[in-house]
C-alpha cells in the first residue's frame, strides 16, 4: 500500500514508519516543525492548522491510507479541527481513514468502556478528541477511530522519561496511585493500527493494553525494567489535587482484539525486565 502517516515524527509515528517500511509499504510522513530522521519515509511538512496545505500533501502523496496519529493536547485546531479536514480531504481522495483517538474521551464514570460507549470528556484535550470522533464517523463513514490509551516503549515514551527525571531528582510531581489506564505497548499499537489499514473495520475500534494499573504501578514497573530504585518515585493521589481529569478509565479492547493477530499485551507482561 502507499500510506500516508500524519504525525510521522512523534513517537507513535515514528513506530509506524519503521513497521510500515519493513512490511513493504510506500511510505510518506509528515512534520508540523522538523523532519524526522527514521529512514524509510518521504517527508512531507503539514501543519493542520493550515487547512491549504492538506489537499497539497495528499495531491503529492496520493496515498491508499491515511493514519492520523497527530495531535497538540492543547490546541483544539490541530486535535479536532485539524483531523476533521483531514477526513474529509483523504475521503474526496478516495483514501482510507484511520484516526488515533484517546481514552481522554471519556470521564471515568462508567469506568468500564466498550467501543460503543459514548464520549463524556472532562478536558479540553478530550474535548477536541471526542469532536474529531463524532465529526469523522459522519462525514468519513468508512473510516477507523482507533481510541487508545497511555502508550509505553523500550525507553522512549514521555511517561517512562518522566518516571527517570522522577527517580532522579529531576524534576517534582507525583505518580497517581488513583489514577487508572490501560497502557499499551507502541509496537502492539502500530502493528494493529496496520491491520486496521487493510482491514474492513469501520467505526470505532478500542487498542489498549490487558492490564488496568495506576499511574504509580506503571512507574514502578518502568522503573524496576529499568533498574531504577522504584522507593524514590513519590506517590499521591490525584483526588487531593483538584486537578481536572477522569480518574480510572478502562478501555475494553476485547471485542477489537479478537478481529486482531496483533496481541494487545498488558503492561505487567511488557514492562517485565526479561522483555
Amino acid at each position: 500500500m502507499n500510506i500516508l502517516i500524519v504525525g510521522g515524527s512523534g513517537f507513535l509515528g515514528r513506530e509506524l514508519i519503521q513497521r510500515a517500511a519493513a512490511a513493504g509499504h510506500t511510505v510518506t510522513a509528515t512534520f508540523a516543525t522538523r523532519a524526522g530522521d527514521v529512514p524509510g519515509a518521504r517527508w512531507l511538512p503539514l501543519d493542520l492548522r493550515r487547512g491549504e496545505q492538506i489537499p497539497r500533501v495528499l495531491g503529492a502523496a496520493r496515498p491508499d491510507v491515511v493514519v492520523n496519529a497527530a495531535y497538540r493536547k492543547t490546541d483544539w485546531a490541530t486535535t479536532a479541527d485539524g483531523a476533521i479536514r483531514l477526513a474529509v480531504a483523504a475521503t474526496q481522495h478516495g483514501a482510507r481513514l484511520v484516526q488515533v483517538s484517546s481514552d481522554a474521551v471519556f470521564s471515568g464514570a462508567d469506568v468500564h468502556y466498550d467501543e460503543s460507549a459514548a464520549p463524556d470528556p472532562l478536558t479540553p484535550y478530550g474535548a477536541a478528541k471526542a469532536a474529531a470522533e463524532t465529526a469523522i464517523r459522519l462525514l468519513a463513514p468508512a473510516a477507523v477511530v482507533a481510541r487508545t490509551s497511555l502508550i509505553i516503549g523500550d525507553g522512549g515514551s514521555a511517561h517512562e522519561a518522566l518516571v527517570h527525571d522522577l527517580a532522579a531528582g529531576r524534576r517534582g510531581g507525583a505518580l497517581f496511585t488513583d489514577e487508572f489506564r490501560c497502557p499499551v505497548h507502541v509496537a502492539d499499537l502500530a502493528g494493529a493500527l496496520l491491520e486496521l489499514t487493510a482491514s474492513a473495520h469501520t467505526g470505532v475500534c478500542h487498542l489498549a493494553g490487558a492490564d488496568a494499573v495506576s499511574r504509580h504501578e506503571l512507574g514502578v514497573l518502568i522503573a524496576e525494567r529499568d533498574a531504577l530504585d522504584a522507593s524514590r518515585l513519590p506517590a499521591g493521589r490525584r483526588a487531593d489535587t483538584g486537578s481536572p481529569g477522569a480518574l480510572d478509565v478502562r478501555l475494553d479492547s476485547a471485542r477489537t482484539q479478537r478481529t486482531l493477530r496483533t496481541t494487545l499485551r498488558g503492561a505487567r507482561t511488557f514492562l517485565r525486565r526479561e522483555h
